[in-house]
């Protein structure tokens, strides 16, 4: 995919207009930076989702830095809080695409979060890229699952293993790795019901996709990301709890950035799970989404 900063920064209008104004406003009645000041900025970070605890270790963060290098001028505010957030994104490690042979995705998350789309988007990417994808649809309890599936990956062009209603989802995810393996795929990415956080039956039910993916090629899965709905705000932190005790997701793709003030949500997620957000959806086309830099997203935050 094509790095964009402007669209990144498009992407996370308001979320920076919520933030950033709400910043700007509070640096315009205080000259120095101060306890007061420090007290409003706290109290805007809350609010942004950015979450009590990791609001705390930012402003800390933020004192200590500006006594050590002597800065009092509210004006620097803006530049200090950058870093910090920078610093807390960055926690967070990088999960690198190492790929396998083929290289195993396992995708979770719950209803309406835009996981479908999520998928097609990362199809399309490792297609561009020269891989040979093929999506396993392992969402046998949802009807029209199957076939929204089917109508993205023949859209952006890659394969297909569908599923029969109500099937075993891991012998869907079984046998479409054996024939990713036996036609040489570069990648598998395997979608799964959306589900409840709560429903603890379907959440043993991805233990067990995951268990087999294991057995139809050791190692597998390689990746399991987490879709999570920017929009969902402080609600995400439980749904990444559960998903995390369940089946140990090594990564978050944080979709609908555009559509929210609450994009404050990752650096949350980052700083109380330690794992990395690799990519943003930023719209419903295949090609509205960036893998995640937290430089950047810093940058394109608070510039």
């Amino acid at each position: 995919m094509k790095f964009s900063l402007e669209k990144l920064k498009s992407g996370l209008f308001k979320t920076k207009e919520n933030l950033l104004g709400k910043i700007s406003q509070a640096v315009g009645l205080h000259k120095k930076i101060d306890q007061e000041l420090l007290d409003e900025l706290e109290e805007i970070l809350i609010k942004s989702d950015v979450g009590p605890s990791t609001t705390a270790k930012i402003i800390e963060g933020l004192k200590k830095e500006a006594t050590t290098r002597k800065i009092d001028d509210s004006e620097k505010i803006t530049e200090l809080l950058k870093d910090q957030v920078a610093s807390i994104l960055n926690s967070g490690g990088v999960c690198e695409n190492q790929l396998a042979s083929p290289h195993v995705i396992m995708v979770v998350g719950v209803n309406g979060t835009g996981k479908t789309t999520s998928i097609a988007k990362l199809a399309k990417d490792f297609k561009d890229q020269g891989k040979n994808v093929l999506i396993a649809a392992c969402d046998t309890f949802r009807a029209a699952a199957g076939e929204q599936l089917s109508i993205w990956a023949e859209r952006v062009g890659v394969e297909l293993v569908g599923s029969m209603p109500n099937q075993d989802p891991a012998s869907v995810a079984f046998d479409a790795i054996k024939a990713a393996c036996a036609r040489g795929f570069d990648v598998v990415i395997a979608d799964t019901a959306g589900r409840l956080h709560t429903k603890v039956n379907l959440m043993e039910e991805l233990k067990k996709v995951k268990r087999v993916m294991g057995k139809a090629l050791p190692g597998a899965p390689h990746e399991i990301l987490l879709v999570i709905d920017a929009t969902t705000g402080q609600n995400g932190l439980s749904q990444v709890k559960m998903f995390k005790e369940t089946v140990d997701v090594t990564g978050i793709f944080l979709t609908k950035l555009d559509g929210t003030a609450k994009g404050g949500i990752m650096i949350a997620i980052t700083d109380e799970f330690n794992i990395p957000v690799k990519y943003i959806g930023l719209g419903e086309k295949p090609d509205d989404f960036q893998k995640f830099d937290p430089k950047w997203f810093a940058e394109a935050l608070f510039s």
